[in-house]
């Protein structure tokens, strides 16, 4: 299951508003197929290792597939994975995570036993749930799974008092923003970080990524005209967001929009404002070991005043991470 995890990790942000899933036929103890979804529309794992075995003029027959999220048994734009694996002779199949798609959920081990196939379910099942958040978020309640992302100086800073923030982590959490980046189907800021570090809120690695995400810009003062002098190529939209309900609003629109998963990066009032709201899933803070100082430094937060500490949001599943010498520290807001 764990080089089949590997497998689904290669579709990172290509395979949208799919899942990504990794599939591995083993027989007599050896891998003889392997596969994973390369993109929405095209054949899915367990398909691309049935494949993988006849290219190695092999026969899949009394074999077992281990895959990392239930096969399908619908036809959509490709067929049922389901079919596929009986037609194969396939004897044992070898489940990460059930599918939460209402469509699939637990139909897929169904037809498989009643096919007369073993099936185990539960393998790895916290990593291979883990890779397809944004579309767990996304399947079952029509929303996208919302990562803030921010950086800051040790003492809370995000820029100096006239906003400059270049730059406050070095290369190696840099290269972790990009990860996020192909991960997303949208990057949203705020108007000011806009005006201020002209970012181009884009993939930039590897070159040429083919799944650039849509910018979403914040900002109750920015109008269309502004907004095309800072992004030219059209990919930008503006959103005002006022209130929880403009949150709730965005957040259903995207959805509908099939955007499963959206990046925030700030700036410090957009950052609360998202946590006021409830719209953050998933927190990662990275934390370089530098000393701004300042009493007028623009904070990682900002927003109105809390009454109590009570209030507070207790992130939950904490990771710590380094890069380089930047510490992340990251988790879900919702247990």
């Amino acid at each position: 299951m764990l080089e089949a995890l590997a497998l689904a990790r290669m579709g990172w942000g290509l395979t949208s508003p799919n899942p990504m899933v990794g599939a591995v036929i083993v027989r007599d103890g050896e891998i003889i197929g392997r596969g994973y979804h390369c993109k929405a529309g095209e054949p899915h794992a367990e398909i691309n290792a049935l494949i993988d075995v006849e290219k190695h003029g092999l026969d899949a027959k009394g074999a077992t597939i281990y895959v990392t999220l239930e096969p399908c048994s619908t036809v959509g734009r490709t067929p049922a994975c389901t079919d596929a694996i009986r037609a194969a002779g396939i004897s044992r199949v070898v489940i990460g995570s059930l599918d939460p798609n209402p469509k699939h959920a637990g139909r897929g081990v169904q037809l498989l036993e009643e096919a007369g196939i073993q099936v185990t379910v539960g393998v790895e099942r916290a990593a291979c749930g883990e890779i397809n958040r944004p579309f767990f978020k996304w399947i079952t309640t029509g929303r996208p799974f919302v990562i803030l992302k921010m950086a800051m100086t040790l003492d809370g800073k995000i820029a100096t008092a006239d906003g400059e923030s270049k730059w406050i982590t070095g290369p190696d959490a840099r290269r972790r923003v990009q990860q996020l980046r192909r991960l997303s189907d949208a990057i949203m800021v705020g108007g000011e970080t806009v005006r201020q570090d002209r970012p181009l809120l884009t993939v930039r690695e590897p070159d040429s990524w083919p799944c650039q995400p849509l910018r979403l810009i914040a900002s109750r003062s920015m109008d269309e005209e502004e907004l095309e002098e800072y992004f030219p190529d059209g990919n930008a939209e503006l959103v005002r967001l006022e209130s929880e309900e403009d949150w709730g609003r965005l957040l259903d629109e995207l959805g509908k929009r099939e955007i499963t998963c959206l990046l925030i990066e700030g700036g410090g009032e957009l950052a609360a404002s998202a946590l006021q709201a409830w719209a953050v899933d998933y927190v990662e803070f990275h934390i370089a070991p530098k000393l701004l100082g300042g009493r007028d430094s623009r904070p990682v937060l900002g927003g109105d005043n809390p009454d109590s500490m009570a209030l507070a949001q207790q992130l939950h599943r904490v990771k710590v991470t380094h890069y380089g010498e930047d510490i992340a520290i990251s988790g879900y807001l919702e247990e």
